[in-house]
């Protein structure tokens, strides 16, 4: 038997149905991130959330939104993969993910690529899901 968890209405869900959803969830986010459109992306970030990448630590929708610009622009054509999501924390309301991501582009000209590892923290508000934190390490 799936491992349930109960909704706010009462309704019980199972752990299934929400790694789908929030699978998707992260899906949806590679391919804004993917965009190089930073509006696409700032839509999947809470205000107040917290980024911890190589570079540095960013507090907040406005220096995220920085800190993602500047690699927007300094890795050209980039494809960025999320892979092997596990989800140790997984709630209707809170998720944490970890995972395994690689990226291509062009940086100074050269063919580039790299990866690493990140975790992310979820949260449902106002019905939304949103990026609450994500770190980020080679």
């Amino acid at each position: 038997m799936a491992a349930q968890e109960r909704r706010h209405d009462g309704r019980m869900t199972d752990r299934t149905s929400l790694e789908s959803a929030l699978a998707a969830f992260m899906g949806e986010y590679e391919r804004a991130n993917n965009s190089h459109d930073i509006s696409r992306v700032v839509q999947f970030i809470a205000e107040d959330a917290v980024y911890w990448f190589s570079d540095g630590s960013h507090r907040g929708i406005e220096e995220i939104r920085s800190a993602i610009e500047r690699t927007f622009a300094k890795i050209l054509d980039e494809v960025y993969e999320v892979q092997h999501l596990e989800w140790p924390v997984l709630t209707l309301d809170i998720a944490v993910c970890r995972y395994r991501f690689a990226w291509t582009g062009v940086v100074d000209g050269e063919p580039r690529s790299g990866q690493g590892r990140g975790t992310n923290v979820i949260v449902r508000r106002d019905g939304e899901l949103k990026m609450l934190h994500e770190h980020l390490s080679s």
